[in-house]
């Protein structure tokens, strides 16, 4: 079966051959670039719809009918609505940082998108502390918001802006603990040697204890940083209208959108690459399950990838849609309390289990 690495390599070879290679490389980084923006739009609106459908079904409703067979078509109509409404200015604002803080939002999350390996050979970047710069750079989202909130002169988006910094900075910890856990599982931060070493059998399997409890601790911080139910708080729609973006209308109001729905995707596709493989097959390591292992090696492995990232997608709406939301004070004490102490202690379980297994 030919591979995206195998094709990749020939365009490459392809452009070499018959540019200068500042031209090549120029255009691999124009295909590179508007490939991974289109995706990145295209997943957002599948994101969308998805939740719509799935929330009607919790709600007992049909959920969008209309526009298009089943309603396929009603994300594109909401996409084309948002790109020609009206954008409105608001007096006393910091024009400079209010302009910003959407951009700011906008490139933590698709620059972390492009560090995703969504298939075997199918990556945008690969380099040893992949996993190091994912936490790092998803940061920048929480800059963002605090610009917004305080820039648009209005006390609900600063109280939205307050609530989402400390919901962010605190769940950031456990999250970057329970993925530094299964990088003593790994011995490495490279994304590429994070999914090769789980050829024979996932990480979750492979220390199935510690690595689940890092598993649901990610979840848990993962869903939080979101800023999404039951960790709602910085958008409490019925306290503080839309939280730190109420003063955005239409396009600007639409960046802040897309993020929300791509962090979601992100988190999902971060916690497949650490503890489910990645784009590698369920393998079993017994010699009767050749047969097998060899039928789950067959399909193709961005079907994999996006096959468990969006399973943990599905498992994240289900949550929101099933939980009231916290309280702040319930919110900081399920953080710093229970999820940190643990992530903690776990780390340290996980670093007995490699020197003893």
């Amino acid at each position: 079966m030919i591979t995206f690495g195998e094709i990749i390599n020939n365009v490459h070879q392809g452009l070499t051959d018959a540019l200068p290679a500042w031209l090549a490389a120029t255009i691999e980084y124009v295909i590179i670039g508007a490939g991974f923006l289109g995706l990145y739009c295209v997943l957002a609106l599948i994101l969308i719809l998805l939740e719509r459908k799935i929330c009607a079904r919790f709600q007992c409703r049909i959920g969008p009918n209309r526009v298009g067979p089943w309603g396929l078509f009603q994300s594109v109509a909401d996409m084309v609505k948002i790109l020609l409404k009206e954008i409105i200015s608001i007096n006393n604002t910091d024009k400079v940082l209010f302009k910003t803080a959407m951009f700011l939002a906008i490139a933590g999350s698709f620059c972390t998108f492009g560090a995703l390996q969504f298939g075997d050979g199918l990556a945008c970047i690969d380099f040893n502390v992949g996993l190091f710069y994912i936490l790092a750079i998803s940061s920048l989202g929480v800059v963002g918001i605090l610009l917004a909130g305080w820039s648009s002169n209005n006390k609900y988006t600063l109280i939205g802006a307050m609530r989402s910094g400390a919901q962010l900075i605190s769940y950031e910890l456990s999250a970057g603990i329970a993925i530094m856990t299964m990088v003593v599982l790994a011995g490495s931060l490279n994304i590429s040697d994070i999914i090769a070493g789980q050829s024979k059998a996932w990480f979750i399997f492979q220390a199935p204890i510690p690595a689940l409890i890092a598993f649901i601790i990610y979840l848990i911080a993962g869903h939080a940083e979101t800023n999404r139910g039951p960790f709602d708080l910085p958008e409490a729609e019925s306290e503080l209208t839309a939280g730190y973006h109420t003063e955005y209308s239409g396009i600007q109001f639409g960046f802040f959108y897309l993020a929300e729905y791509l962090n979601m995707f992100i988190i999902a596709g971060v916690a497949a690459t650490v503890f489910l493989g990645g784009w590698q097959p369920f393998q079993i390591n017994a010699e009767w399950a050749e047969g097998f292992n060899s039928v789950m090696a067959y399909i193709p492995s961005w079907i994999w990838f996006m096959g468990k990232t969006f399973a943990l997608v599905l498992l994240s709406l289900w949550v929101r849609w099933t939980f009231p939301r916290l309280r702040i004070d319930q919110l900081l004490k399920l953080e710093w309390k229970i999820l940190m102490p643990i992530s903690l202690v776990n780390l340290l379980i996980m670093a007995g289990w490699v020197l003893i297994f």
